[in-house]
């Protein structure tokens, strides 16, 4: 039994949230989170702020809306290039290389993304979307771990939430803004090879 297709009234949401998202991520990704309006983003859309805010109710959940989807990407990219790895080591970084990309392409963005998964509302959709990526990416990292020779399936979780850790600091630590991106994958590097030890 198929699905039906979506009724008009559902397209048209779907429309709505696509031109809110993409044009939140323009201007975003152009200006930085503190430089841009709600009203904005509605015109850029093509909609009005009450309509907007019935998809996102502040800034930050735009900004979480916007960057769950580039995280997603993120994540789809490293999932599929991880298999081809050749240790459990490299494996992981393929997994976590695109998430410092896609967390750099704005660094200021990047951050306060990494602040509103930690200390906002779980029960707010985008942050409860955000956090179930970040779980995804739990869930590839304990799948590389269970390769490693004497990692049983509690160790590798355990693990892998060390290693969302060590990744999630170093991307939001004030000392590496300026950082570039291959300087973080390295840092993180050397943080995930001392815990493989």
């Amino acid at each position: 039994m198929s699905t039906p297709p979506p009724g008009r009234r559902e397209r048209n949401k779907l429309q709505k949230l696509e031109r809110i998202t993409a044009a939140a991520s323009e201007l975003f990704d152009r200006h930085g989170i503190d430089e841009v309006t709600t009203q904005q983003i509605a015109d850029a859309a093509d909609i009005g702020t009450g309509t907007l805010f019935l998809y996102a109710r502040t800034k930050a959940e735009l900004l979480l809306l916007v960057q769950n989807a580039h995280y997603a990407e993120a994540i789809e990219t490293g999932l599929a290039a991880a298999p081809r790895a050749d240790s459990p080591l490299d494996a992981i970084m393929t997994l976590i290389d695109p998430v410092v990309a896609c967390n750099r392409r704005q660094v200021e963005n990047g951050r306060s993304y990494l602040r509103e998964l930690v200390f906002g509302d779980p029960e707010e959709p985008h942050h409860r979307a955000g956090l179930e990526l970040i779980q995804r990416l739990d869930d590839a990292f304990v799948d590389v771990l269970r390769t490693v020779p004497g990692v049983d399936d509690r160790a590798a979780a355990v693990l892998a939430r060390t290693i969302s850790a060590a990744m999630f600091v170093t991307l939001s630590s004030p000392l590496n803004v300026s950082a570039g991106d291959d300087a973080l994958s390295a840092d993180i590097r050397e943080q995930v090879a001392l815990l493989l030890r």
